[in-house]
């Protein structure tokens, strides 16, 4: 609903009431300003690539053919896709919506839907801005790759190297616990030159360094003149990994071995199904793959046009973000049948762990192709596009909030939102120095593991009780039917009220209940750093109860109408695009296109919580 100050602003006002309906004409007329002066994309297309672009990311690459392979190979994909169908595209939906309705990132979002749960949306940025710290880790890995594939033969082709381990190196994958693959050693040895542990740091790499720095680089000057440059940059970094990837499966498909890994990675394992964290990582995979819960999505949709087709966005999105996942399962698993053939292992005995799946495997597999270096070069450059943007977004979703909610003392001394774009960037860049440390892969893995995999699914709840249950799903509907002049259908309504918030309260039980410890490899991380992991999950998850505590403390009145303002929503009208919508009456505190008075205030008592 619309202009909803508090409870007693359920009624309409008196149309003899000058000064009132006068305050509340000034008021939207400098709400419509704002939007008016706000950014767009320039073709409806750019919000898709650039939703593409950010959901399909390094995860499905790497994540997905992981957890894949960790849960029984097909029977990962059965909780996959009916999560995907029940949580996915429902929250998918859900979040473009608000974002286009309310012209606003995910922190203004959320305190107008649900003042008590303001802190949902400023834990999504704070989760994005920790995933961008240690995310474009992976990015500078890659740039280190390609940059050590312009050499025939490839510099992990053998152990003739003087990183290389003699006695415990072997020039192809093993099982064997006391030996390791060249190209095992290449990424421990070389490029990242790593410790015993975290409690080892040991020097700074200054070739990863340098990397970090020239990938932030990239990043800030493909964003920093807004969403627009943005939008050209992601006709080419969204499309082309598909055109690597259907090449390299081209390729794969003729390697002796490779319909044996289709078939691992097709044909489940029944038995899996019965495992809890098998549906604990689906549901992980999703909202890491169509990035829900992270803001950013309510970011970019916020420089919609309040006229775009949300469902045809939502599933573009969604379908283009799963497609991705099946072709990269498919190059990955006929790499490993390949490689399975080769060292005579069964696949599923293939040691693999954390990143080593696209930076130790594959890389190996690269060394017997016809043309390896050619290979090599295109598998990193699609890394590279890959993770640039997502990074895009993750970064978008920081400046978007700030400049939402602090613009006038940003600009006051930082001048010019590039300068906004500019620090955000550095502040960033400085928090991630810890990953390339000669440790840095053990800070990395803690991050990710307590941000990807532990928090995301408590923020996203807490995001779903927000909208659907304070907000309610009749209100979201209305703002959808306000948009496009039509409500959702019966499938979305069913999963907003009852089967997605279900689910995820779950599955929020089952990874308390059935918490796996970080790990890497064979390296088991001491009690310390877990108490770290999740002081780090905290980082983002403690805004939502200070939110909530500020929220109470700010207000005025007994603690029932403090409580009873707090989940009442302050949305603002829809400026609508659409010129044939009809003017709304500023007389009304809360107008309602289309219907009169006394029908307005029933439509808004029968869908106030």
């Amino acid at each position: 609903m619309k202009n909803i100050e508090g409870s007693n602003h359920m009624r309409p006002r008196k149309a003899n009431s000058g000064h009132d309906a006068s305050a509340t004409s000034d008021e939207n007329n400098k709400r419509n300003e704002k939007v008016q002066t706000r950014e767009t994309w320039s073709r409806k297309i750019e919000f898709t690539l650039a939703g593409i672009g950010y959901s399909v990311g390094l995860g499905n690459v790497w994540r997905f053919p992981f957890l894949c392979y960790r849960s029984g190979g097909g029977a990962f994909l059965i909780p996959f896709f009916f999560l995907l169908v029940v949580l996915g595209i429902p929250l998918l939906y859900m979040e473009v919506a608000l974002g286009q309705y309310l012209k606003v990132g995910p922190v203004k979002a959320l305190a107008k839907i649900c003042p008590l749960l303001k802190g949902v949306g400023m834990a999504t940025v704070a989760i994005s801005f920790i995933m961008c710290t240690y995310y474009i880790l992976i990015i500078s890995w890659a740039l280190y790759y390609l940059v050590s594939s312009f050499q025939s033969p490839l510099p992990w082709h053998s152990c003739n190297n003087t990183w290389n381990h003699p006695e415990t190196c072997t020039d192809s994958h093993t099982i064997n616990n006391t030996t390791d693959s060249a190209s095992q050693q290449f990424f421990d040895y070389q490029v990242l030159q790593k410790t015993s542990g975290l409690d080892n740091l040991g020097n700074i790499r200054w070739e990863l360094f340098g990397l970090l720095v020239l990938a932030w680089v990239i990043v800030y000057f493909c964003i920093f003149k807004g969403i627009k440059w943005t939008g050209k940059v992601v006709y080419f970094t969204a499309l082309f990994p598909y055109v690597v990837l259907l090449a390299m499966l081209i390729n794969n498909t003729q390697l002796p071995g490779a319909l044996d890994g289709i078939n691992y990675f097709v044909n489940p394992r029944w038995e899996k199904l019965k495992e809890v964290q098998v549906w604990v990582y689906a549901a992980v995979q999703v909202f890491n793959s169509l990035g829900i819960g992270f803001g950013s999505l309510i970011a970019m949709a916020s420089y919609n046009k309040s006229n775009n087709k949300i469902l045809k966005d939502t599933l573009a999105i969604s379908l283009t973000n799963t497609g991705t996942s099946i072709l990269s399962g498919f190059v990955i698993f006929s790499a490993f049948g390949y490689m399975s053939q080769l060292i005579n292992v069964p696949i599923h005995e293939i040691a693999v762990d954390g990143p080593g799946l696209v930076f130790v495997i594959y890389p190996e597999a690269f060394v017997t192709t016809p043309v390896s270096p050619l290979w090599a070069v295109l598998f990193f450059i699609m890394l590279l596009f890959l993770g640039l943007d997502s990074q895009f977004a993750m970064v978008e979703v920081m400046v978007t909030s700030l400049m939402d909610s602090q613009s006038k003392h940003l600009l006051k001394y930082l001048r010019r939102k590039e300068f906004v774009v500019l620090a955000v960037c550095m502040v960033a860049f400085l928090l991630g120095i810890p990953n390339v440390t000669q440790g840095g892969i053990y800070v990395f893995q803690l991050m990710d593991h307590y941000t990807a995999q532990v928090s995301i699914v408590f923020l996203t709840f807490f995001e779903v009780l927000a909208v659907f249950w304070f907000y309610g799903v009749s209100r979201l509907s209305q703002n959808i039917t306000e948009m496009l002049g039509k409500p959702p259908n019966i499938y979305f309504r069913v999963c907003w009220l009852v089967l997605s918030p279900v689910l995820i309260l779950i599955l929020a039980v089952f990874v308390v209940l059935n918490f796996e410890p970080v790990r890497y490899g064979t390296y088991n991380y001491p009690k310390w750093a877990q108490g770290l992991g999740w002081v780090i999950a905290l980082a983002s998850l403690v805004w939502i109860p200070v939110g909530a505590f500020h929220t109470l403390l700010t207000s005025k009145g007994s603690f029932c109408k403090r409580l009873t303002k707090s989940i009442t929503p302050v949305v603002p009208t829809c400026e609508s695009e659409q010129t044939e919508a009809a003017v709304p009456d500023p007389s009304l505190a809360v107008p309602t296109r289309g219907m009169s008075p006394p029908l307005q205030v029933e439509v808004l008592k029968s869908t106030f919580v």
